[in-house]
Order: structure tokens, then sequence, then C-alpha cells
């Protein structure tokens, strides 16, 4: 049976412009549908914009699978297609001799993920190198960098558009099912206009919405979508010169890295993010949190001057477990999930995101090739 369009993507944040290339460049007929007025505007672009080394996941993840492949293709393309990042490196900091331990832990796990290239300094030497810093041991990641995320982004989708892909924006999906082989979307956009196209192949790559749009699929088995929790970071930025030359991560903690300092490409430091788990996704930066993200930052930063932190802003990041438990896995759900030839979802694709967008990418390539997918079109 014939279809309107051969591959639709819904959602263009990093990850979903990052597959339309992909699928463009392999030759399919792409459509990217996305709900806000711009790309990018969600997750994608409310985050530290760092490029990860892929030293804290699970060995055999698919977080540190994806991000150690991700990184070494994401520092290539910026490279090859002129997108500002640079590799500032960073120090992950024990600011206390209880925290060594999980410094050595670690490093023992970013080396069963293929990440070599970490230098452990004691106290003496980090603080030599970065003199405001307060710690007794670090461990220095070397490929850590820095990216423009919105020039990234803006990349993807030119290649995309080069190679016959097309971007609908303001346009909500508000159903989907499958049936006689093909997909039927329905959808609406800002003028309330409805629209009905079929494809033979769909990605949903929604971000904090996956769950939403899944629900909305008639036929999908409830048991293969999962639970949709919501964490929000907030940042404060710091006025004046940036007290350090690399990025700052202190020991992490559960649902997150901590507070950490990361550089733009301007070199403003930054703060943040912190954890708050919320209902619904709101990007308020409470002014009342000043006072803790200060307590935080002065375990490594004791000469802050509280008065230099100023508000910034707020991300949400899709998380699949609720608060206190473990931190999961990407959820990469394709047939062999939900039964169902030529559909791919992406769930809780936080961070390393960004790092891991081409290789993730490479991967939903790889899926929707494969003959049980190609079957369905």
């Amino acid at each position: 049976m014939t279809t309107d369009i051969q591959t639709v993507i819904i959602g263009a944040g990093v990850v979903g412009l990052a597959c339309a290339r992909a699928l463009a460049k392999a030759g399919r007929e792409v459509l990217i549908i996305e709900r806000h007025d711009a790309i990018g505007t969600e997750t994608s672009a409310r985050n530290s914009e760092v490029i990860h080394a892929g030293i804290y996941y699970p060995q055999n993840s698919l977080k540190a699978r994806f991000c150690v492949a991700g990184r070494d293709m994401l520092y290539r393309y910026c490279a090859e297609n002129g997108i500002d990042h640079k590799r500032t490196g960073k120090l992950i900091v024990a600011t206390h001799n209880d925290q060594i331990p999980a410094l050595r832990d670690i490093e023992k796990r970013a080396r069963e993920n293929g990440v070599h290239d970490l230098v452990w300094l004691d106290g003496h030497d980090a603080i030599a190198r970065e003199p405001a810093l307060n710690c007794v041991a670090a461990l220095e990641s070397p490929s850590t960098g820095i990216i423009d995320s919105h020039q990234l982004m803006v990349t993807l989708l030119g290649e995309a558009e080069a190679n016959g892909a097309t971007l609908a924006l303001n346009t909500d999906v508000v159903s989907a099912k499958f049936e006689n082989g093909i997909f039927a979307i329905e959808t609406l956009d800002r003028d309330g206009q409805e629209m009905s196209l079929t494809c033979a192949e769909l990605l949903i790559a929604g971000g904090l919405h996956s769950q939403t749009l899944a629900h909305n699929f008639t036929g999908l088995p409830d048991q293969s979508i999962p639970p949709q929790h919501y964490a929000r970071g907030c940042y404060f930025t710091l006025s004046g010169k940036a007290p350090f030359s690399t990025l700052i991560y202190p020991a992490p903690e559960q649902a997150g890295l901590g507070i950490h300092l990361t550089l733009d490409l301007g070199g403003q430091a930054r703060f943040g993010p912190d954890v708050t788990w919320v209902e619904e996704p709101n990007y308020d930066v409470p002014e009342e949190k000043r006072a803790g993200f200060a307590a935080a930052i002065r375990k490594y930063y004791p000469s802050l001057d509280e008065n230099a932190l100023q508000t910034g802003y707020a991300g949400v990041r899709p998380k699949i477990q609720a608060p206190g438990e473990a931190a999961r896995d990407f959820l990469i759900s394709d047939r062999e999930a939900h039964g169902i030839d030529g559909l791919v979802i992406l769930y809780g694709i936080e961070s390393p995101g960004l790092t891991a967008c081409l290789a993730i990418a490479d991967h939903v390539e790889n899926v929707l090739s494969r003959p049980q997918a190609k079957a369905a079109s």
C-alpha cells in the first residue's frame, strides 16, 4: 500500500534532528513534525551544553555505549562543519576524604566504558592548576568539552533538508495508529487546521512528551510504555570573570551530577543543575534557591561571593524512573518491545543525549533498516 511519505519523525530536538539527518542521508523521504515554533526549544536548549566523555554510566548500557561513540562522532562532526566547540576538559573533585572511594569507582567505571584518558590528581596538583579550587583529589577528563547546541541543531537540520527532509513547525500530533501495514497520523496546527497523513515508518523522539504521544497511539501495548517523570534543573550564572579555566564537577549525586560549574563558549561561568522533581514541566528558577546553590558551590569554590550569582535558566529532564529509584538507561522501543514493524519510540533521552545524538541516530537508522521494518513499508 502506498503512503504519503516514507518516514515521519515527531520531535525536532537535537536527537530528532540527528535522526532526520541520518535517515535522509540514507535515502529516505523524511518529514519532521514539531509542536513548537522553532527547533530544539525544550531539553535540547536548556542544558549545560557539555560534550561528555562517557564516564559515569553502567558498563554496556546504551548511555555508556552511545556517549563514548557519540563523543568522538560529535567532535569530528563539529570540526567538519565549523560548529563552535571547545575541549575544555573537566575535573571531578572530592572535597573531603570520604569521597575518594567514589572517585576511584568513577575511574574504574570509565575504564570499563572505554574511557582511558582520565588522570588522577592529588589535591595539591589540582589546586596548583586551578587556584580557586578546594579539593583533596580530582579526576581530570581531557576529552570533556562544550558545544554551541543551537548551532549543532541548525547544522543537522540543514543537512537533513539538503537531503530532502521537510520540517513542519507549530504542529501537534494528536493521534496515530498502525493498520494494514502503514501508519495513519492526525495532526493539528496552530491555525486549527487538521491534517491526516500516512507513512511507512514512524519515529517518536518527543523528549518530555514521548509517553503522551505513545498513549495517543491506538493499539500500542500499555506495558511497552514506561512511566513518565520530570526532574527540573535550575542554573545560576556568575557575574564577572570565571574563576576556573576548566569545568568543575563535584562527586555525583542521585538523579544528577551535582551542582557543577560549566563554561559557555563566551567564557561565562554557570552553576547547575540541581534536581527538583516536578509534576509537570516548568522552567521557574526560584530566587530562594540561591543560598542552597551557594552552599553547594562553596564546597569546591570557597571564595564564592553569593551576590555574584545571577538567576539563570531551568531545564527539565525526561525521567523514566521515579524519585528515589536508581537511574535508568535510555529506552529505545522497537518491534521487540511493542510488536509493530517500522515504529521506534525514544524514552528517557536525557543527558548524555546531546553527546550521544549522532550515535543514537545511527542506531535508529539501523533498526529501521532491519528486514522486518522494511517489510512494513
